[in-house]
């Protein structure tokens, strides 16, 4: 089937609707809007319906025809949103007091698209999550007002069905697919008391026994949450806006996996600095981090949150699955110049790697072939336009706008899953009548001093080379797992702990008092083989038993100074630090 997919390009000079692969013309059908006030665009969830605002009317016309469907007087809007099932048209204006102080009309609007009449309108203050949200059946639509969450079933607006009232509700996702529906709350710490998710079956919110899961943290000033498609598991983004260590500039991320089963577990990623990037597979059942102060790492993992496969590390700062899930592209965009690594994610193979300098713009087409990368304004306003590429590395189109000119937005028409069938992955670039894109490589700077001598290559870092993580069949030389080394050492200080208590029958009972005292240097000490590190230990171990007793003096009634009750809170980190380095991390 050759589809003609629709990419709306929206910028200075004006709206209109490109034709995707293979043509890449302008769509006649489609009428250019050549205002420059077009402020936003919106496919329906099947890519049928197409909105646009134009600072006069919102517009939506039927995207196969280009019949003008329906027109709504609102030269205000800035944002449009259509329900998954196409009967409702959110519209969003920002928000105005009257002259006298009164408050304002309201500003979300819910029309009716079949009959154009407005069901409902709101006050939305702020143009962060402005949108009501839907269930993919539209059986419900929620919003978020004064921290809590309000429900609506069948798009009756006019009676709240449910409530989920909690603390300070900050933000909620609603499960993608069919019902039932879940609810993935956050709840922002406040005054020594942790923020915490949870997971919610809808409608039953009835006090926290009610809830599927849950996971608190202390870390945590924003959080993002990330649904997988089969609506069995959330990832959740921790940041703080400032790292206390000092380390970034990005403040400090965690991620955590939380599962509908009541399962939560903190994802433990091997190099330290931010977390750029999460994705879930369409799959489901793996998902890709890209992590790690620069040059970055990304590596996927399973529902068990074990590494499956490491793609080393590299200029990057982005991963994006296919449609279909088979394809992975890794990507290094913004402050990065624009590298991309195309891998097979069945073989862990790579497949290409073209390169997209100054991209602000990436997506999938969803035939899951096809690809765009767009330079827009205002995140760059020189040398505006997009490209469009075959996933093989092909570079097939590539529209650039004239100098004094800006293009602000390009997407692909949506379809629903199902629509373009998965295909077998290709590795041999498809022709193309453009020239590859590869960049000029700059030539490094080189002090006169040294112009006339040969180049000897001085990299700042040597990258690391992608490895599979999975378990071999039938090899057994498969680094321990986490859990298997608390296992291993669990065991090896039981053994000790049954020898110490042989010598210690065997010894007058004076001792024991004593050995009861010092439990955690009655472990063997065991050797990492790395002197530094045993070195690190031996201070930790001391910092340790310091805490040990002043926690003891402090029992016995003893005054202690700001200084050591400070000591005595910094317990956790040190035993996590200590246990990290026995774990050889």
């Amino acid at each position: 089937n050759s589809y003609l997919f629709a990419l709306p390009v929206r910028g200075s000079e004006g709206l209109y609707m490109v034709n995707g692969p293979p043509s890449f013309t302008e769509s006649t059908a489609f009428q250019r809007d050549s205002g420059k006030n077009c402020k936003a665009v919106a496919f329906s969830k099947d890519g049928s319906l197409f909105a646009w605002c134009n600072g006069e009317k919102v517009n939506i016309v039927n995207v196969a025809s280009a019949e003008l469907l329906r027109s709504f007087d609102l030269p205000k809007a800035v944002c449009l949103e259509f329900s998954p099932k196409n009967n409702v048209l959110a519209t969003w204006q920002a928000y105005t007091t009257a002259k006298d102080g009164t408050a304002g009309v309201p500003n979300l609007q819910l029309h009716d698209v079949k009959t154009g009449k407005c069901l409902k309108s709101f006050i939305q203050k702020k143009m962060q999550n402005w949108c009501p949200c839907w269930a993919d059946d539209e059986s419900i639509c929620a919003r978020n007002v004064n921290n809590e969450v309000h429900f609506f079933e069948n798009n009756n607006f006019n009676t709240i069905a449910n409530k989920l009232h909690l603390q300070k509700v900050n933000d909620f996702v609603l499960s993608p697919g069919a019902q039932p529906t879940k609810v993935a709350v956050y709840v922002p710490g406040s005054k020594g008391a942790p923020s915490f998710v949870r997971l919610y079956q809808y409608p039953n919110f009835g006090g926290p026994q009610s809830a599927l899961a849950n996971k608190s943290f202390f870390k945590a000033d924003k959080v993002t949450m990330l649904w997988n498609k089969k609506a069995t598991a959330v990832l959740v983004i921790a940041s703080t806006e400032v790292d206390k260590t000092g380390a970034s500039y990005y403040g400090e991320q965690t991620l955590h996996y939380i599962a509908t089963n009541g399962e939560s577990v903190v994802v433990q990623l091997p190099k330290n600095g931010p977390i750029y990037d999460v994705v879930w597979n369409p799959n489901s059942v793996e998902f890709c981090a890209v992590y790690g102060f620069m040059p970055a790492k990304a590596t996927v993992f399973n529902l068990k949150c074990d590494p499956v496969f490491d793609f080393g590390t590299g200029p990057r700062n982005a991963a994006y699955y296919s449609p279909h899930g088979h394809i992975l592209v890794l990507a290094g965009f913004g402050n990065l110049r624009g590298q991309m690594e195309v891998w097979d994610v069945k073989n862990y193979k790579l497949i290409s790697k073209p390169v997209a300098s100054d991209s602000t713009y990436f997506a999938w087409c969803p035939d899951g072939e096809h690809l765009v990368t767009a330079t827009c304004a205002p995140r760059l306003r020189v040398s505006n336009g997009y490209k469009i590429w075959h996933y093989t590395g092909s570079l097939l189109h590539n529209y650039e706008v004239p100098s004094n000119e800006e293009m602000w937005q390009v997407s692909w028409q949506p379809f629903l899953d199902g629509v373009f069938p998965a295909k077998a992955v290709k590795y041999q670039a498809v022709p193309s009548e453009l020239p590859s894109a590869e960049p000029k490589p700059a030539q490094a700077y080189r002090p006169p001093a040294l112009r006339n001598k040969p180049v000897t290559s001085s990299k700042l870092h040597e990258d690391e080379p992608p490895q599979n993580m999975k378990p071999q069949s039938g090899s057994s030389d498969k680094p321990p797992s986490k859990t298997a080394l608390k296992n291993q050492r669990k065991h090896e200080a039981k053994k000790a702990a049954k020898q110490e208590a042989k010598a210690d029958v065997n010894q007058e009972s004076t001792q024991s008092s004593a050995s009861q005292n010092a439990p955690r240097s009655a472990v063997p000490a065991i050797t990492s083989g790395d002197p530094e590190v045993d070195k690190k230990i031996k201070n930790l171990k001391k910092k340790l038993k310091a805490i040990e007793q002043l926690k003891e003096q402090a029992a016995a009634g003893k005054q202690l100074e700001k200084n050591q009750l400070e000591k005595i809170q910094k317990e956790t980190a040190l035993l996590q630090e200590l246990e990290d380095l026995e774990l050889g991390l």
